[in-house]
């Protein structure tokens, strides 16, 4: 159980054994962490050496930095203590039992540190959502994606249309409770609505940049579809750059999707092999082209294999087009009159892969490149909708009186915003959030 009176410790550094591990104390008794295994607590902020020991028998566990942070200015804004270790499994075993026998400490939960910070003001929810991304980032865009994020790009941006919001139904809600008075303007909803229709506006841009955002972090899908024996499979291990999927002569080797992750153009990708598309009895065939067509409609691109340079199928217009096999045609034959401006590789040579990776990457920088976007989860898109929304419905009301419901809508959609951040009671989703944390952060 989450206690925050309890004095918290885990390991926060990789697997062991390491060069340096470090172990996070934090809580009210962080104080008492450093007497009892350091013999005092350093100066806040400085790194102090010392002979770490066991109380009560005093028996030396380790040499190290011990490090203080007072809250509220730490991490978690509370006290705060940190030990670099040296990283092998006996010393820091033997630290962290040493911890949970003092009384008031607990190993700490799956993001606890994380979510004191967040309880502590330190941090608003799309922080918390970015520094998790930052640790899952597997590729350039999704790293420099998550750091804006976890550095509050999208936080100050909505800070600043809650402002603005706060303005304009303050102008609202002075022609309700003033409107009597001489010394106040006689239309305040007029400005009011303008400033909306300028939120509206940016609020509509960003919403409309998020599916960028939510590619970036979840990563671009390319489907590789086609004939059977087309070439999928080789190209598949061609791209991945090892034997992924089984090759073979025989039609409808592949049954079933074969997903392969790398990263192109510092995007991280998911290749996707399906199965051949034919017309086929086989029940257990047929169930994996219906996959595979499933998978390569809702792909961001598609690689339509075809050894004699066919077009794709109309459901697959949108597709690049590759002729594969090119190894294996006549010098100086002729395309296929229904081929389309066709890139021709040899996945078993590696004839034209440099000129196929070009494309996509080219293809890859365009669907998720550029500056970070500020949405990249569906939670946040959600949130924005409903803020954006509301502000349609304050702006519909225009020149029509009804300044009470006008006022409703502002006040809704500032909520929006502040559930886009974490404002507002979040717990269940606060909940779900900390649980993809490891223990330490």
């Amino acid at each position: 159980m989450m206690r925050s009176s309890d004095t918290i410790f885990a390991l926060s550094s990789g697997r062991l054994p390491s060069g340096v591990a470090l172990v996070r104390i934090s809580g009210p008794a962080a104080r008492a962490a450093a007497l009892a295994v350091a013999g005092a607590v350093p100066p806040a902020r400085h790194a102090t050496y010392a002979v770490l020991r066991a109380p009560g028998t005093g028996e030396a566990l380790d040499r190290g930095l011990v490090l203080f942070f007072e809250g509220p200015r730490s991490a978690t804004g509370e006290d705060l203590l940190e030990l670099h270790l040296h990283g092998g499994r006996a010393v820091v075993a033997a630290i962290l039992s040493t911890l949970s026998g003092l009384d008031g400490f607990r190993p700490a939960l799956p993001g606890e540190f994380t979510r004191r910070a967040h309880a502590n003001g330190k941090m608003d929810l799309a922080e918390v959502e970015g520094l998790g991304d930052l640790i899952a980032a597997e590729s350039e865009a999704q790293r420099r994606q998550a750091l804006a994020q976890a550095s509050g790009v999208l936080s100050r941006r909505v800070a600043g249309w809650r402002e603005r919001l706060i303005r304009a139904l303050a102008l609202v809600e002075a022609t309700i409770d003033f409107a009597d008075e001489d010394d106040v303007p006689e239309d305040l909803t007029g400005p009011a609505l303008l400033e909306t229709g300028l939120l509206r506006e940016e609020l509509a841009a960003a919403l409309a940049d998020s599916a960028r955002g939510e590619r970036v972090r979840d990563g671009l899908s390319i489907a590789i579809a086609g004939p059977p024996n087309a070439g999928k499979s080789t190209l598949l291990n061609r791209l991945a750059g090892r034997e992924a999927a089984i090759v073979s002569h025989r039609p409808g080797t592949t049954r079933d999707v074969l997903e392969v992750h790398l990263e192109l153009a510092g995007q991280a990708v998911t290749l996707i092999d399906t199965a051949g598309l034919r017309e086929t009895d086989d029940e257990v065939e047929a169930e994996g082209i219906r996959r595979a067509r499933a998978r390569a409609a809702s792909a961001d691109l598609v690689l339509w294999l075809s050894e004699a340079g066919a077009p794709p199928p109309p459901e697959l217009a949108h597709a690049l087009a590759v002729r594969t096999k090119a190894d294996k045609v006549e010098t100086g034959a002729a395309a296929p009159r229904d081929a389309g401006p066709v890139l021709a590789i040899s996945a078993a040579t590696g004839q034209g892969i440099e000129d196929l990776i070009a494309l996509i990457e080219a293809r890859a920088a365009e669907l998720g490149g550029g500056e970070p976007a500020l949405i990249t989860r569906e939670r946040q898109r959600l949130a924005l909708r409903d803020a954006l929304a509301h502000l349609d419905r304050a702006l519909a009301r225009a020149g029509g009186g009804g300044e009470d419901l006008l006022a409703e809508d502002l006040r809704l959609a500032a909520r929006a915003l502040d559930a886009l951040v974490g404002r507002v009671d979040m717990e269940d989703v606060l909940d779900a959030l900390f649980r993809t944390f490891c223990i330490g952060k």
